[in-house]
């Protein structure tokens, strides 16, 4: 059994992550803005026999992070896993000058990853061992209008995940960044938006689960899951 926290896990591939964890055996330590919908997530895991805690979090706010990171350690003895998903997108052409559009995305997608890396790692240097999975995005790899700054974020995530994977080569700390292509989730706020061919976000969940499965000695640096219509 691993103790995985999860942000963003109200919906999407945070919640479809949790669940595939749960399920397997894993416990899960829940965070999200969205207490209800936590709630509920929990309870429908542990009705089905699953472990999960709930933290209500706010990626922007490092004392949220810290509290996350400490429940999981106070509940279940350690946290071996973070998965950083939480986060937001604000499309449109730059020319729109939607500034605080771009802050928000700079404060959840890059800042949230940073204070989770910040609460997760000291824990993770104390333990031996941990390992920290980020969702980043195919937007990165291929840049389009109205992504741009989205994309930004991504990629500085990206770069930050990979400069910490060579500071870590000591065998405590394993980074994965997991970039998923067109998802039906609630990212940009309409799911009914994303193109038909869009995948499940279990698809995306499975690959986590994989990344997360291997001996610790193996790192899975990076997955790209995309559907198989994607341009």
């Amino acid at each position: 059994m691993q103790i995985v926290a999860i942000t963003g896990a109200s919906s999407g591939i945070g919640e479809a992550t949790a669940r595939l964890l749960a399920d397997r055996g894993d416990a899960v330590v829940l965070g999200a803005r969205r207490t209800e919908r936590l709630d509920e997530l929990a309870a429908d895991v542990r009705s089905r026999g699953g472990r999960a805690i709930t933290c209500t979090t706010d990626v922007t706010r490092p004392d949220d992070l810290e509290r996350l990171v400490a429940r999981a350690v106070h509940e279940f003895g350690r946290l071996d896993v973070l998965v950083a998903n939480a986060g937001i997108a604000r499309l449109g052409p730059m020319s729109d000058l939607d500034a605080d559009g771009w802050s928000a995305m700079i404060d959840v997608n890059l800042r949230g990853v940073l204070n989770g890396i910040a609460a997760a790692l000291p824990v993770f240097r104390h333990q031996g061992r941990g390992h920290l999975v980020t969702t980043v995005s195919t937007s990165g790899l291929k840049i389009v209008p109205t992504q741009a700054v989205y994309a930004g974020t991504k990629n500085a995530v990206r770069t930050l995940l990979e400069g910490l994977r060579q500071e870590s080569t000591d065998g405590v700390l394993r980074t994965t960044s997991v970039s998923p292509g067109y998802v039906r989730t609630e990212l940009t706020g309409d799911p009914a938006g994303m193109p038909g061919f869009a995948i499940a976000p279990e698809a995306v969940a499975r690959a986590i689960a994989f990344a997360i499965d291997q001996p610790h000695d193996v790192e899975i640096g990076e997955i790209t899951i995309r559907p198989t219509a994607q341009g």
